[in-house]
């Protein structure tokens, strides 16, 4: 199942005990230059196993370790990938998983010129005395992880914290508790030679207004940031991940994407220091179609310091996933599926995403 070198495979990736101080800065340069490739955005195939098992279950699919397996191999074996993907994001179980014929899934996505990232974290807990919202785990013995990681072949890593908005939510404690979190996680990343990609998630639940969404995020975001320079996090050697900026799902407001892409830029705008090389947009639970078209208009406006790209979940998978069902027969039609909607975004970010691009090449 595995395909041919289609792309210049990436440099080896140096383990700790072989990379000095001095070389770690230059490292993390050339993995952000690689994630942030013209025209190209990351894969997260990161789902965690109750994750995975959810929505292999919606379509009858065992959640074996086995079909896991099979399923990853799919996703990074579709034939030149790497023409619009430039990383991804891998769970921890796949990152020590190999390929029907041996390779190691690391060394499989290289070999298509895709940088191998990891999720670091380890999903959320309720925060104590604070009523609805979370914290993540995984800050413990998350050196150590890092160091095994590194020797794995990742070069990036990623951890994702909540917010929620509501009655009274998100409070500062709440918001200032991730922060701490996610600016430990990142300066631990950078100490082991690995850009972090720091993902504050504002949630679509709710009802709430678009404006109450670009308030939330920017309040976020301005947080976040002041305590990664608490830390003393490089700015230049990370990414960040967000949400765009959008009513809840509950609301009765609707937002035009012309409307999303203006107050998305307005609040990376006032919160998100020019420093940071790439901001890459995280499809929240929006449709395939409608993500990638907020992202077209996102880019297509511009006129940012950041480079501007995605990092889809299933907004890349879910029409790949319906046709796979678990069987090595649909392989090539779900490939196929996959290759269109990485193609579609690869468009969009260059601002130049359309219907008919989206009618070209679909497999539904």
């Amino acid at each position: 199942m595995e395909s041919p070198a289609l792309s210049p495979p990436l440099p080896p990736v140096a383990t700790p005990a072989s990379e000095s101080p001095a070389e770690a800065p230059l490292a993390m340069e050339s993995s952000v230059a690689a994630l942030l490739a013209s025209g190209k955005g990351i894969l997260a195939a990161d789902e965690s196993l109750p994750t995975i098992g959810k929505r292999f279950a919606a379509l009858n699919i065992p959640s074996t370790e086995e079909n896991r397996q099979a399923y990853r191999e799919l996703l990074f074996t579709v034939p030149a990938l790497g023409e619009f993907i430039s990383g991804t994001i891998l769970f921890d179980e796949t990152i020590r998983q190999t390929t029907g014929r041996g390779l190691s899934m690391p060394d499989c996505l290289t070999r298509q010129g895709i940088v191998p990232g990891i999720k670091v974290d380890k999903g959320t807990i309720a925060l104590p005395g604070f009523s609805g919202e979370k914290a993540t785990q995984g800050l413990d013995g998350l050196r150590e992880r890092l160091a095994v990681y590194r020797g794995l072949g990742a070069r990036f890593t990623k951890w994702r914290a909540v917010i929620a908005i509501g009655d009274g939510l998100p409070t500062a404690a709440g918001i200032e508790a991730n922060a701490q979190a996610l600016a430990l996680f990142a300066a631990l990343s950078q100490e082991a030679g690995l850009v972090p990609i720091v993902e504050p998630e504002v949630l679509m639940d709710g009802n709430h207004t678009i404006a109450r969404c670009e308030a939330v995020a920017t309040a976020t975001l301005r947080t976040v940031f002041a305590t990664l320079c608490d830390h003393r996090v490089a700015l230049e050697a990370m990414l960040l991940k967000t949400a765009m900026v959008l009513p809840g799902k509950d609301s009765p407001q609707e937002a035009g994407v012309e409307e999303v892409a203006a107050a998305t830029l307005r609040c990376l705008r006032r919160a998100v220091p020019a420093a940071v090389p790439g901001i890459v947009f995280l499809s929240g639970g929006q449709s395939e179609v409608v993500a990638t078209g907020r992202l077209n208009a996102i880019c297509r406006a511009g006129g940012v310091p950041w480079k501007l790209s995605f990092s889809f979940g299933r907004a890349l998978q879910d029409t790949a996933m319906r046709i796979w069902k678990g069987s090595p027969a649909n392989l090539a039609a779900a490939q196929a599926a996959l290759r269109h909607r990485a193609k579609c975004n690869h468009l969009a970010v260059l601002g130049q995403y359309s219907e008919q691009a989206e009618r070209e090449g679909s497999t539904r």
